[in-house]
Protein backbone atom coordinates (compact mmCIF):
# COMPACT_ATOMS: atom_id res chain seq x y z
CA UNK A 1 0.00 0.00 0.00
CA UNK A 2 1.28 3.40 -1.07
CA UNK A 3 1.90 6.42 2.00
CA UNK A 4 -0.18 8.75 0.71
CA UNK A 5 1.20 11.62 2.29
CA UNK A 6 5.08 10.62 1.36
CA UNK A 7 3.13 10.23 -2.20
CA UNK A 8 1.87 13.89 -2.23
CA UNK A 9 5.24 15.35 -1.22
CA UNK A 10 7.05 13.64 -3.41
CA UNK A 11 4.96 14.77 -6.05
CA UNK A 12 5.15 18.24 -4.95
CA UNK A 13 9.04 17.88 -4.74
CA UNK A 14 9.64 16.45 -8.06
CA UNK A 15 6.55 16.52 -10.36
CA UNK A 16 4.60 19.73 -11.27
CA UNK A 17 2.01 20.50 -8.89
CA UNK A 18 -0.42 23.36 -9.43
CA UNK A 19 -2.39 24.78 -5.73
CA UNK A 20 -5.41 26.77 -5.26
CA UNK A 21 -9.25 25.93 -5.99
CA UNK A 22 -9.22 28.41 -9.05
CA UNK A 23 -6.59 26.52 -10.72
CA UNK A 24 -7.40 23.26 -10.05
CA UNK A 25 -10.68 24.07 -11.10
CA UNK A 26 -9.16 25.78 -14.41
CA UNK A 27 -7.09 22.24 -15.33
CA UNK A 28 -10.02 20.26 -14.60
CA UNK A 29 -11.81 21.86 -17.31
CA UNK A 30 -9.42 21.95 -19.87
CA UNK A 31 -7.66 18.35 -18.53
CA UNK A 32 -4.49 19.52 -18.23
CA UNK A 33 -3.89 17.51 -15.51
CA UNK A 34 -3.25 13.35 -14.29
CA UNK A 35 -5.42 13.80 -10.82
CA UNK A 36 -6.50 16.28 -7.95
CA UNK A 37 -6.18 15.87 -4.36
CA UNK A 38 -9.43 18.15 -2.61
CA UNK A 39 -8.92 18.71 1.48
CA UNK A 40 -11.62 17.35 3.51
CA UNK A 41 -12.80 20.75 4.94
CA UNK A 42 -12.79 22.55 1.32
CA UNK A 43 -16.38 24.47 0.84
CA UNK A 44 -19.26 21.95 -0.57
CA UNK A 45 -19.78 24.11 -3.44
CA UNK A 46 -16.13 24.37 -4.47
CA UNK A 47 -15.78 20.54 -4.31
CA UNK A 48 -18.65 20.00 -6.24
CA UNK A 49 -17.72 22.45 -8.64
CA UNK A 50 -14.01 20.78 -9.10
CA UNK A 51 -15.61 17.14 -8.61
CA UNK A 52 -18.04 17.83 -11.86
CA UNK A 53 -15.09 19.04 -13.81
CA UNK A 54 -12.95 16.46 -13.35
CA UNK A 55 -16.00 14.16 -14.04
CA UNK A 56 -16.69 15.65 -17.37
CA UNK A 57 -12.78 15.26 -18.23
CA UNK A 58 -12.06 12.25 -16.88
CA UNK A 59 -9.50 13.31 -14.20
CA UNK A 60 -9.06 11.17 -11.08
CA UNK A 61 -10.29 13.27 -7.87
CA UNK A 62 -9.42 12.15 -4.48
CA UNK A 63 -10.39 13.24 -0.97
CA UNK A 64 -7.73 13.84 1.04
CA UNK A 65 -8.60 12.62 4.85
CA UNK A 66 -7.32 15.45 6.62
CA UNK A 67 -7.88 19.56 6.65
CA UNK A 68 -6.60 22.16 4.43
CA UNK A 69 -3.66 22.36 7.33
CA UNK A 70 -2.90 18.47 7.20
CA UNK A 71 -2.30 19.11 3.12
CA UNK A 72 -0.49 21.91 3.64
CA UNK A 73 2.31 20.30 6.09
CA UNK A 74 2.65 17.60 3.70
CA UNK A 75 3.37 19.53 1.18
CA UNK A 76 5.47 22.22 3.00
CA UNK A 77 3.85 25.07 2.10
CA UNK A 78 3.00 28.01 4.83
CA UNK A 79 -0.33 28.45 3.68
CA UNK A 80 -3.85 26.17 3.30
CA UNK A 81 -4.01 24.33 0.61
CA UNK A 82 -7.89 23.30 -0.53
CA UNK A 83 -6.96 21.86 -3.55
CA UNK A 84 -3.89 20.78 -5.33
CA UNK A 85 -3.66 19.06 -9.27
CA UNK A 86 -1.03 17.21 -10.04
CA UNK A 87 0.03 17.64 -13.70
CA UNK A 88 3.59 15.31 -13.39
CA UNK A 89 4.04 13.14 -10.57
CA UNK A 90 7.51 13.19 -11.01
CA UNK A 91 9.03 10.31 -9.04
CA UNK A 92 5.53 9.38 -6.56
CA UNK A 93 4.15 6.61 -7.79
CA UNK A 94 0.71 8.58 -6.62
CA UNK A 95 -1.16 8.12 -9.68
CA UNK A 96 -1.42 4.38 -9.23
CA UNK A 97 -3.56 4.78 -6.83
CA UNK A 98 -6.19 5.24 -9.62
CA UNK A 99 -4.96 2.69 -11.59
CA UNK A 100 -7.74 0.07 -11.88
CA UNK A 101 -6.16 -3.76 -11.52
CA UNK A 102 -7.84 -5.62 -14.73
CA UNK A 103 -9.26 -8.86 -13.40
CA UNK A 104 -7.34 -11.90 -14.34
CA UNK A 105 -8.77 -13.75 -17.28
CA UNK A 106 -8.22 -17.49 -15.22
CA UNK A 107 -10.15 -16.35 -12.13
CA UNK A 108 -13.98 -17.26 -12.08
CA UNK A 109 -15.95 -18.81 -15.07
CA UNK A 110 -17.98 -21.49 -16.74
CA UNK A 111 -14.91 -22.97 -19.43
Amino acid sequence: MIDIDKAIATAVKTGKVTFGVDSVAQNAKTAKTKMIIIAANCPKTIRENIEYYSKLSSIPCMTYKGSALDLAAVCGKPFTVSALSIRESGDSEILKLTEVPEPDESAGGNE
